[in-house]
């Protein structure tokens, strides 16, 4: 473990670097840190695994972002919202510029106008980009990731039906709750198949009984935590499933009738 720390102290202190630099040593500092993710056992398997099946062609589509009216032309990044994905989307897209597959430069000055400068476009950059993969890499190995949730030996948590809606005057709002419900079941299922740990797998079935709970309360605060939780848990235990994107998009549209 003291070996996987000291390896992630070095990628995070890799990012500051990024953060810190000269926008003529950007390059230079990107290449040291996907240098850091290769030489890392730990990190190179994550990346590895976050990186298969992943459809870098069709996320630039979605996710670099160009809107046009009559006056301008308006480009965007926006980062996936499933955090496997988001690793996977910052990963290929540091390694285009590394290999000046996309010219890093021009990136900048299309995707982060900012002032026109590259001084400030670059601390844009650093701001969505480097900063988000920070948080997400120091997220996933801090210590006792499961802490306050489980001991050792406890038996796996039966799946439950949750069925019981609070009364709500909205049949639309009452429909999509009982379908959250159904994809958490869906959910809790994958998991209990997976090959991770039984104490891995009672984590994980808690922070879903109690993201139940928060969508029949109606409780947004513990619905964010809770399902940003469990996207880290899953991302962390190599378990992400199309069944939690379809989860977490499902609540995006919960909250709109809220």
């Amino acid at each position: 473990m003291s070996d996987v720390k000291q390896q992630v102290k070095t990628f995070l202190e890799k990012c500051e670097e990024v953060k810190s630099c000269k926008f003529i040593m950007a390059t230079t500092k990107i290449r040291d840190l996907l240098k850091v993710i290769v030489n890392s056992s730990e990190l190179y398997s994550l990346f590895r695994k976050v990186c298969e099946n992943f459809n870098y062609t069709e996320a630039k589509r979605k996710y670099l972002i160009t809107v046009s009216n009559s006056v301008i032309n308006k480009s965007y990044v926006v980062l996936p919202e499933i955090l496997g994905e988001r690793l996977a989307f910052i990963f290929c897209l540091l390694a285009d510029f590394d290999n000046d597959s996309l010219n890093f430069n021009s990136f900048l000055q299309c995707y982060y106008t900012e002032d026109g400068s590259y001084f400030s476009s670059y601390h844009a950059f650093c701001d969505q980009i480097i900063v988000s993969l920070q948080q997400i890499i120091a997220e996933v190995y801090k210590d006792e990731i499961v802490s306050g949730f489980v001991s050792e030996g406890s038996e796996i948590l039966p799946i439950q039906e949750e069925n019981t809606v609070k009364s709500t005057a909205n049949p639309q709002l009452a429909q999509k709750i009982q379908e959250i419900i159904s994809i958490i079941s869906k959910e809790k299922e994958i998991l209990l198949s997976s090959s991770i740990s039984d104490l891995e797998k009672k984590a994980g079935i808690i922070m879903l009984d109690e993201l139940v709970s928060s969508v029949k309360n109606r409780n947004m605060s513990q619905i964010s935590a809770l399902s940003s939780g469990y996207n880290y848990f899953s991302l962390y235990n190599n378990c992400v499933s199309e069944n939690l994107a379809f989860l977490i998009q499902t609540l995006s549209i919960y909250r709109s009738f809220l």
